[in-house]
């Protein structure tokens, strides 16, 4: 995971303050691009701990059309829960819970998991429901039967319903390619990229989607290409970068899926995947920006 590396070490170096939507602040490098060959090894950031089950327990959730957290938070993955609820304490409903007891009652109250748990028609809704279009099952159809396509694409940003988001998409637009030894890569565009939180998420997320396809259209896997837009490092995680870039980088792990009957991604489950050999340093944690 050096080229993650490199990316924070470019962006403290060139990269200029910029304000942005939160009130934090930002040091922000606008173009940039890493390559990760899947070959050697699943791209699970080292110099600190990733939490991997909430990233497939995510991807699954994007996978299967939801856009409520309830699916979420009844598996102890709290990734999405602070929109909801700042959303949430601007209502006359808010009785000072914390976003603990938010989850809580989202958990285990449906009907208050329907009014507030929801974030809109974000990526979930477009992968699957993109005005009618199910993009999942139409890449999937046409890697088995037109792997040569310059049209392998799945779009989440969709400027009609933006507003009805919780949060715009962040990874909004990705692509694959299949090369002439049958190796599937992906290349995603992500317009707005937190380097610190999101993008060690991002990163394992795509490869493993990637993996995730090549396994059910009978591929071989070539690279993830991460392009980015607005890479910025937000101005209360920079102490936690530069302790990062402190922390040499450890062989990575290796991602087994062990589901080999799937006709497609939506028949894996959490328990179809296992990782082996991560030895990554402790933990650094980092308040996320809403």
């Amino acid at each position: 995971m050096e080229q993650y590396k490199k990316l924070c070490e470019d962006i403290l170096t060139y990269g200029k303050y910029k304000d942005d939507r939160t009130n934090t602040g930002t040091i922000s490098l606008f173009g940039y691009q890493c390559r990760y060959d899947l070959n050697k090894g699943f791209p699970l950031l080292t110099t600190k701990k990733v939490f991997l089950r909430g990233i497939i327990v995510e991807l699954l959730w994007f996978i299967s059309g939801s856009t409520n957290i309830r699916p979420l938070v009844q598996q102890n993955v709290h990734i999405w829960d602070d929109w909801p609820f700042d959303k949430y304490k601007k209502s006359l409903q808010y009785q000072n819970e914390t976003i603990k007891e938010f989850a809580n009652k989202v958990a285990n109250d449906e009907e208050f998991a329907k009014k507030w748990g929801e974030l809109g028609p974000v990526y979930g809704h477009q992968w699957r429901d993109f005005f009618g279009v199910d993009q999942i099952k139409e890449l999937e159809h046409e890697l088995k039967v037109n792997k040569t396509s310059r049209r392998l694409i799945i779009c989440a940003w969709n400027p009609a319903q933006i507003k009805e988001m919780a949060l715009p998409p962040c990874h909004a637009f990705v692509q694959f390619y299949v090369d002439a030894d049958d190796r599937l890569s992906c290349q995603l565009y992500q317009r707005s990229a937190d380097v610190f939180l999101g993008v060690p998420f991002n990163i394992a997320s795509y490869s493993l989607l990637t993996m995730m396809l090549a396994k059910v259209c009978n591929l071989k896997l070539g690279d993830f290409v991460h392009t980015f837009g607005d890479a910025h490092i937000y101005s209360n995680h920079i102490n936690q970068v530069k302790e990062q870039l402190t922390r040499t980088c450890r062989k990575l792990p290796t991602l087994k899926i062990l589901k080999d009957d799937a006709t497609s991604i939506t028949d894996f489950k959490l328990e179809d995947f296992v990782l082996e050999g991560y030895d990554p340093w402790p933990t650094i944690k980092g308040e996320i920006a809403v």
